[in-house]
């Protein structure tokens, strides 16, 4: 992600789904949201963090890939006739990225559960990782009591959790991420494929995890990339596996049409000045502290206006990055964006005839300018 970014979007569409949010993978911005917060059964989309966690423990080496792991009577017996499997047999020997082809391309719930047992000895404890996890994460709105995402009153993720889940996962494990565009996966002699609906109708979609239940309705975390621009979809609550297909394309068409990335400042660019109050130097350059992307429809971004803001002039002294002023962002397809700026060096304070000729010229300067 590059630098910071501020979410503004123009909402000119609805969707059916009972909750919905739609993001832009490389500022964070949000494109489209409706009961984005609202914490909600996630179904089989909560196996993102199951995966997450392998591949985190993949990422620092304490796992790889061919290592195999037992799968347990009890893992067998339980699961072997709940839900999506993977159709594992009791006592084979199974290797890590099989379970997770198992996990995401079939979304069998043998293969957490199987997973689990092997990384943490059980999934109960497992299922503490994975509360620890969210909450490290800043997911707050994330609760689990399971590795697979089958009904359980305190199984909770909102819509945006499950977003940002997806979003640091892809940020962080690329290397793995290929494994969730893959449409087939065979184990056992038994040929399974994607559940995912978009892998068959967007040329670009390369994600994510789908999701059901009765409580649930139908969901799906999804993301495709075009143009080098990725944007991420979680619908949940939808009627049927037809209806979240047709939403989540529509609404990845929607953020793809509708918006562009446009990156403004780059970290340290001076970007106007402020007047100093008895300074040594009338005036002093003002600096973004970082990038400044903006995810904007391209409406908004045809109207928006940019100005420098400040209560003026600025007493000296002034030390190099004090904030001093801010950049505000109109238009009217968005709320007001307000970027920090600071000052660029230091100005130090003037003493003597100086302060009396710099006092009879305050009242010739303003407070405020325009960056075009």
């Amino acid at each position: 992600m590059m630098g910071s970014s501020y979410a503004h979007a123009s909402w000119n569409i609805t969707t059916e789904a009972k909750s919905a949010i739609l993001i832009e993978a490389s500022t964070g911005d949000i494109l489209f949201e409706k009961n984005s917060d609202q914490p909600i059964p996630p179904a089989s989309m909560s196996k993102l963090m199951t995966i997450y966690i392998a591949m985190e423990k993949l990422k620092e080496g304490s796992l790889k890939l061919e290592d195999d792991i037992i799968v347990s009577e009890q893992a067998w017996r339980n699961w072997r006739l709940r839900g999506s499997t993977m159709f594992l047999k009791s006592g084979d020997r199974v290797s890590v990225e099989q379970l997770l082809k198992g996990i995401i391309v079939q979304s069998g719930n043998d293969a957490c559960v199987v997973l689990a047992e092997g990384l943490a000895g059980s999934e109960e404890n497992f299922v503490t990782w994975m509360n620890e996890k969210a909450a490290e994460l800043g997911l707050n709105e994330s609760q689990f009591a399971n590795s697979t995402g089958w009904p359980h009153d305190d199984q909770r993720m909102s819509a945006r959790d499950i977003a940002r889940l997806s979003q640091i996962m892809i940020e962080r494990f690329p290397e793995y991420y290929a494994y969730f565009k893959e449409k087939e996966f065979t184990y056992n002699n038994i040929r399974q494929t994607n559940r995912n609906p978009i892998l068959y109708t967007m040329r670009d979609a390369d994600g994510l995890k789908t999701g059901h239940t009765e409580e649930a309705g139908y969901g799906l975390a999804s993301s495709a990339i075009r143009d080098d621009r990725r944007l991420i979809l979680v619908v949940s609550g939808l009627k049927s596996n037809r209806a979240r297909g047709r939403e989540s394309a529509r609404l990845l068409e929607y953020g793809f049409r509708n918006f562009d990335v446009y990156p403004l400042f780059s970290k340290g660019e001076t970007v106007g000045e402020a007047t100093v109050w008895l300074g040594q130097k009338e005036t002093i350059p003002l600096i973004v502290n970082e990038d400044v992307v903006l995810s904007l429809s391209k409406q908004a971004r045809q109207k928006m206006t940019v100005k420098i803001v400040y209560d003026g002039p600025i007493a000296a002294p002034i030390r190099q990055g004090q904030p001093i002023a801010h950049i505000e962002i109109t238009s009217k397809e968005m709320t007001p964006i307000h970027i920090p700026l600071v000052a660029a060096e230091n100005a130090e304070k003037i003493s003597g005839i100086s302060r009396l000729k710099a006092a009879f010229n305050f009242f010739l300067w303003g407070a405020s300018g325009d960056v075009q």
